[in-house]
This record gives structure tokens, C-alpha cells and sequence, in this order.
């Protein structure tokens, strides 16, 4: 587990038009925040350290590149088998 300091969080939200973007995104204790903030909402974490370094470099709101939509599909996959919403 990563200490607090570099903790990098960045936050995600895909309602099925378009891709996906990015909605929040920090480090240290704006990254532990969103953790704790999605935790306190059942919302799903991916612990992906190289993904969340190439999507913090995403402006928030913007959507996500092509270039990562494969890694963000396979992280979107495993979260809806996790929920229950896709087997």
C-alpha cells in the first residue's frame, strides 16, 4: 500500500454516451479524500497505479483519451462483475 503523501486518486463517471470522464482526481490528501469519499458510497475502487497516472493527466470533466479506453473498459468490467450488474 502506498503512503498518504502520493496516494493518486482519480475519479471516474461513464453514463453510457460518449467515454468516460474523469470527475475528480488529486494526490496526498485530495487523493485520500476521493478514496474515502467513494468508499462512504459503496462506489467501486480500482487500485491501478499506472492507469490513475495516465488519467491524471486527463483535465477533469474532458473525457478520457482513446488511447486508454481499452484499460478503462477492462477496470469498467470488473467493477460491474463486482456490483452484480454484469456477469
Amino acid at each position: 500500500m502506498s503512503d498518504t503523501k502520493t496516494q493518486l486518486a482519480v475519479a471516474l463517471h461513464y453514463d453510457r454516451t460518449g467515454a468516460p470522464r474523469v470527475v475528480a482526481k488529486g494526490k496526498g490528501t485530495i487523493g485520500a479524500k476521493i478514496i474515502e469519499i467513494a468508499k462512504a458510497n459503496d462506489i467501486p475502487i480500482e487500485e491501478n497505479e499506472v492507469l490513475a497516472g495516465a488519467l491524471s493527466n486527463v483535465e477533469i470533466g474532458d473525457e478520457i483519451p482513446e488511447e486508454l479506453y481499452k484499460a478503462v473498459a477492462e477496470v469498467l468490467i470488473f467493477v460491474l462483475r463486482l456490483s452484480g450488474r454484469v456477469r
